[in-house]
C-alpha cells in the first residue's frame, strides 16, 4: 500500500504508480444495477475481549488473539457511521439497538467505511460527505466514526474498515479523480461502466489524487478518539484497515506500497485490499505483497448473472459456480500462506406472485440456500484448518425498509435488493448457527 518509513505521501512511489499503468483490464459485468459491496461491511469475531487491548494478528496462515484461533461471523453495515452521528442526522439510540441485535446473532464485528468523500450535492451519494474536499472534513462524521468506534469498543466487538471505495455511492476514487482534474464523474447510470471505470481507474496514476488518499489515511489513523482517549491505530476493536471497497484495475505496485504506508503509521492492526478475486483482477497480483495480511473476495451470483431471481431454476448451477469460486480462492490462498475472508456476499429475496425481488414480504428461499451453502463451505476450511477464516453477509438493514435512511442497499441501488432484515427469522437462524458452529471450531 505504501512504502514503509515515508513520510511524504507522494515519495516512494513507484513509476508504475505514477504513469497509472494497470495491467489489469476491465473485467467488471456490466447490467442494469450492479451490486457494490458496501463497505463496506461487516465482519464478525467470535473471540471476545476486544477491550483487553488485543488486537488480531496472522500466525501459520491463521488469524490468532492472544496465541488463541480467531474466527469470525460477519455483516456489512456500512451506514454505521451516519447513523452514529449525533442528532437530528444520525440516531444512536438505533445504533445502540442495531449493534445489540447483531452482537446477539453472534455478529461482533462489522465492516465499515472510513471515507464518504463529498460533495454532498451529487447523485447516488451516501452523505453528509466525512471529507468535503481535500484535507477538509465535517467534524460530525468524524465524531460519528468516533462514537461508533467506541461502541463496539464496549460491546468488545471489531470492525474492518475500508478507506475508500472503486464505487460511486460514496464518492471514492471517482470523486479523488474529479477533484484533480475539474470534470465531472461519468456516472454509470449515465455513462455505462466502462465509461467510470476508465475515469476511476485514473485514481491509482495521479500523484495529487494518491498524495490526498494517504493524507486521509493518515488523518485516520493518526486520529485520536475522544470516547477512547486513543488513537485509531491504538484501538483493539478496529480489525484490519482495507485499501478500498472493490478495488478494480490497480496496478499491483500500488497495493504494495498503499499497505506498507500504513504499515509504517501503524503496526498493530493487520491490513488488506477489499478485493473481489479473480473476476477483476489477479487474485495473487492483489494479495502476494507482504503487508497485505490476509485475502479477500466477494460472491455475487445475480451481479455477475450467474442468477435471476425471475429464473430460480439457475440457482443450482449458481450456487455450484459459487462453491467452485469459492473454492479455487480459497486454495490459492493457501497457498500463499494467508488466511481468507469472504466479505460480501448476498442473494435476492424470491420473486412470487404479488411480490418481487425487492418487497420484504417476498420470501427468501433461494436467499438461505445461498447463505447455507457459503457458510457450509466456510465451516468446512476453518474445521479442516484451512484458510477461511471468516466471513461477512451483505447487508446488515436490521428495522430499517424500504424508504428509511438506515436501509442496507447503497443509494444508487433500489431498496431492498440485499438487505436483511430483522424479521428475516429463518436468515438470522442461519447466521446465529453458524456463530455456534464457528465458535465451537475455535474451542470457544
Amino acid at each position: 500500500m505504501r512504502r514503509v518509513g515515508s513520510t511524504d505521501e507522494s515519495e516512494g512511489m513507484s513509476d508504475s504508480m505514477r504513469l497509472g499503468l494497470s495491467r489489469f483490464g476491465w473485467r467488471r459485468p456490466v447490467q442494469t444495477i450492479l451490486r457494490v459491496p458496501a463497505i463496506f461491511l461487516v465482519t464478525v469475531a467470535l473471540l471476545p475481549g476486544c477491550a483487553s487491548g488485543r488486537f488480531v494478528r496472522v500466525d501459520g496462515g491463521q488469524f490468532k488473539v492472544g496465541g488463541e484461533r480467531h474466527l469470525f461471523v460477519g455483516a456489512n453495515f456500512w451506514q454505521a457511521v451516519h447513523m452514529a452521528m449525533a442528532a437530528p442526522h444520525g440516531d444512536r439510540e438505533r445504533l445502540a439497538s442495531e449493534l445489540d441485535r447483531l452482537q446477539d446473532l453472534g455478529v461482533n464485528n462489522i465492516r465499515i467505511l472510513a471515507a464518504f468523500e463529498g460533495p454532498d450535492g451529487e447523485p447516488y451519494r451516501a452523505t453528509p460527505a466525512m471529507m468535503t474536499e481535500p484535507g477538509q472534513y465535517n467534524p460530525a462524521v468524524l465524531d460519528g466514526l468516533d462514537y461508533l468506534i467506541a461502541e463496539l469498543d464496549r460491546r468488545g466487538m471489531r470492525a474492518v474498515v475500508a478507506l475508500t471505495n472503486f464505487w460511486e455511492w460514496s464518492g471514492g476514487m471517482a470523486q479523488f479523480v474529479a477533484w484533480d482534474t475539474g470534470t465531472s464523474i461519468p456516472y454509470p447510470a449515465t455513462h455505462g461502466w466502462g465509461a467510470f471505470g476508465d475515469f476511476t481507474a485514473a485514481f491509482y496514476g495521479s500523484e495529487r489524487c494518491q498524495r490526498w488518499y494517504r493524507q486521509h489515511i493518515r488523518t485516520i489513523i493518526e486520529r485520536v478518539n475522544p470516547y477512547t482517549g486513543r488513537a485509531y491505530r491504538d484501538e483493539p476493536s478496529i480489525f484490519a484497515w482495507e485499501l478500498a471497497n472493490e478495488p478494480n484495475r490497480f496496478p499491483a505496485a500500488w497495493i504494495h506500497e498503499t499497505a506498507g504506508f500504513i504499515k509504517s503509521l501503524d503496526r498493530n492492526h493487520m491490513v488488506t485490499t477489499g478485493a473481489e478475486g479473480s473476476i477483476s483482477a489477479p487474485f495473487d497480483a492483489a494479495h502476494e505483497s507482504g503487508h497485505i495480511d490476509y485475502a479477500t473476495i466477494h460472491l455475487w451470483p445475480q451481479n455477475w448473472r450467474w442468477y435471476d431471481p425471475q429464473a430460480p431454476d439457475l440457482y443450482e448451477e449458481a450456487e455450484a459456480k459459487a462453491r467452485d469460486y469459492f473454492g479455487r480462492h480459497a486454495e490459492q490462498a493457501r497457498e500463499l500462506g494467508k488466511p481468507l475472508v469472504l466479505e460480501e456476499f448476498g442473494l435476492a429475496r424470491d420473486w412470487e406472485p404479488g411480490h418481487d425481488g425487492y418487497d420484504p414480504a417476498a420470501g427468501v428461499t433461494y436467499r438461505d440456500r445461498f447463505f447455507a451453502a457459503m457458510y457450509e463451505c466456510v465451516l468446512e476450511s476453518a474445521s479442516a484448518g484451512g484458510p477461511v477464516a471468516g466471513s461477512n453477509f451483505w447487508a446488515w438493514a436490521g428495522r430499517a425498509r424500504p424508504g428509511d435512511a438506515w436501509i442496507g442497499d447503497p443509494p444508487h441501488e433500489r431498496p431492498g435488493w440485499y438487505s436483511v432484515y430483522d424479521a428475516d427469522a429463518s436468515t438470522l437462524q442461519l447466521i446465529e448457527k453458524h456463530a455456534s458452529a464457528l465458535r465451537s471450531v475455535a474451542g470457544r
